[in-house]
């Protein structure tokens, strides 16, 4: 089981929209809300690029995404994080029934460590993929394959939950099942729920029956 982080398993959105306001503000320079909305699933790098233009120096890329982080990371041990309903719960039957289960996200590893250390859902973790860990994001599959690779799960038989378009598109050139959730836009999974609360209760096993 290849699990993202943001949106899927917790809805950190407001966090991520108040810190990149705090980030961009701060080197004079205004975001909008939908802008942001656009950017779901992608690097720091590749955001900043497309707000800044492509030839924005990389140092400068790199100062306002690491603000972005310190402030995200602050709101989310200051403020604490709920996971998203039915989450905890599949992560706690799902460890119980033997599966393998990994982060795989866009986040840098310091957030992926501070979102989960708040939402007290370390133990269920086998593997952790983040962002230092691989060079290209989502939709490229190279952090689905990386945490394949580290739960020693060929591809074929993992599983991706996502919230993101981008990440299902992940799933699908890393030759994966995915499971799509979202609550406002609709997802080309080979299952799509608006939220984990909503999945039957053989939604993981039947993907590896061998009539799938």
């Amino acid at each position: 089981m290849l699990w993202d982080l943001d949106g899927t398993l917790v809805d950190s959105e407001d966090y991520h929209w108040r810190s990149w306001q705090h980030a961009m503000a701060a080197d004079g320079l205004p975001v909008t809300f939908d802008q942001f909305r656009a950017t779901f699933g992608q690097r720091n790098e590749s955001i900043l690029r497309g707000w800044l233009g492509p030839d924005a120096p990389l140092d400068r890329i790199s100062r306002i995404a690491d603000a972005k982080e310190v402030e995200y990371r602050r709101l989310a041990a200051a403020l604490g994080l709920t996971p998203l309903p039915g989450a905890a719960e599949w992560l706690v039957r799902l460890q119980a029934a033997g599966w393998k289960q990994a982060i795989a996200s866009s986040a840098p590893r310091l957030n992926v460590d501070v979102m989960l250390r708040a939402l007290h859902l370390e133990r269920y973790f086998d593997a952790i993929v983040s962002s230092e860990d691989v060079t290209v994001g989502k939709p490229d599959p190279q952090v689905f394959l990386a945490a394949a690779t580290r739960l020693d799960v060929p591809a074929a038989r993992c599983i991706v939950v996502e919230d993101a378009a981008a990440g299902i598109e992940a799933a699908r050139r890393a030759g994966m099942r995915s499971i799509g959730v979202s609550r406002t836009a609709t997802l080309s999974a080979d299952v799509f729920v608006r939220s984990l609360d909503d999945l039957p209760d053989d939604a993981f096993d039947k993907f590896l029956t061998p009539s799938r």
